[in-house]
């Protein structure tokens, strides 16, 4: 009796700290509607990634010095989905997404804007740059690399064609299942997938034997699990997610080749941050056809203390550009120096959150 005496006890003190913590939550997003209507004269954007973060650094070196329990990524997922939900009440706005329901990139666009927000699935990646600048979305997710397979070239594509800015990054850890309504791996007579994936999971397929039954590429994974839950003996290797979307039994978990597989995404829209001390930039460089020009250009970066990090030749429409990132904002005096220099050769896609060094 003493025990069930002392749990309820504890359980009433729950209970008052969760009433404490929804007051508290309602007074913030009733500061969130007035600095919304603040905003909405100001002509400010709603969502503001380096602000984010400036909150979640403090909260996190507040919690250190009180020795609390929770550790940054707890930190970050309670707090992106206050500010989610606090960015539906200011202003609810769609956010395209590469589609399907389901998929990697879908993912992506959750962890940065949480679960109530409102998603667009778009079949394409020029699409998503298309629908943002006619302004029917105010936000876009696109992939930009993965590091296994490289560079996204429609996603390339997409910013020499369209003027949308990144304003985030998102990294996520990819990892694939074989989900099949089989019960044992030699019923098995065909696997669903893309292509991207069948690469990523071939010593998995060549270790089971599954490397001599049909497989068949798709557009999505997502729609791999769709055609495999439909089909008897076929099988789909796709994200946990999409075989749970579609009641698909997952017989392995993990089989991609490499255990550090990740995916980086770009969010876009139709506004710049301003600097948060933390900061990366992306540019598209095409450079004079003559001796030196890219040894000069890089020159440029290292006299002037900047930090590249990335440097990508890629062809669109048979001109050969860089895809290039550097530490530092755009608007940093020694990062505008240059870049005014060199104004004639540059697209400043983005400056933004620095959220991985490299994958």
């Amino acid at each position: 009796m003493a025990n069930e005496d002392g749990l309820l006890e504890l359980r009433e003190q729950l209970d008052s700290i969760d009433n404490k913590i929804l007051d508290l939550l309602n007074n913030r997003m009733k500061l969130v509607h007035k600095v919304g209507a603040l905003k909405a004269k100001s002509g400010g954007a709603i969502y503001r990634p380096e602000r984010e973060k400036s909150i979640i650094d403090r909260l996190e070196k507040i919690n250190n010095e009180k020795n609390g329990l929770l550790n940054r990524n707890a930190i970050e997922a309670l707090f992106l989905e206050i500010f989610a939900i606090s960015r539906n009440i200011e202003l609810p706005e769609n956010i395209g997404y590469l589609g399907p329901q389901g998929s990697f990139t879908h993912q992506a666009a959750e962890a940065r804007f949480g679960a109530m927000s409102s998603y667009v699935s778009i079949s394409s990646i020029k699409g998503i740059f298309k629908e943002l600048e006619l302004k029917k979305i105010k936000y876009g997710v696109v992939p930009i690399e993965n590091s296994s397979n490289g560079i996204v070239n429609d996603t390339i594509n997409g910013f020499s064609n369209f003027n949308s800015k990144i304003i985030a990054e998102v990294v996520l850890n990819i990892h694939h299942t074989l989900a099949t309504t089989c019960d044992k791996i030699s019923d098995i007579k065909k696997i669903y997938s893309k292509d991207i994936a069948f690469d990523q999971c071939r010593k998995f397929l060549t270790n089971f034997g599954l490397d001599e039954v049909e497989l068949i590429p798709v557009e999505s994974t997502t729609k791999a699990a769709k055609l495999s839950a439909i089909e008897p003996n076929s099988a789909a290797i796709c994200p946990h997610v999409a075989a749970k979307l579609y009641n698909l039994p997952i017989l392995f978990e993990n089989i991609e080749d490499k255990d550090n597989n990740k995916t980086r995404f770009f969010i876009l829209s139709d506004f710049e941050n301003t600097p948060s001390g933390n900061d990366k930039t992306s540019i598209l460089v095409n450079l004079p056809d003559e001796q030196g020009s890219l040894v000069k250009f890089l020159n440029d970066f290292n006299d002037a203390g900047i930090n590249l990090t990335k440097i990508k030749s890629h062809i669109v429409e048979g001109n050969s550009i860089f895809f290039i990132d550097f530490d530092g904002h755009k608007d940093d005096e020694n990062v505008k120096k240059v870049l005014e220099k060199h104004k004639s050769s540059i697209k400043i896609l983005g400056s933004y959150v620095k959220e991985i060094k490299d994958i």
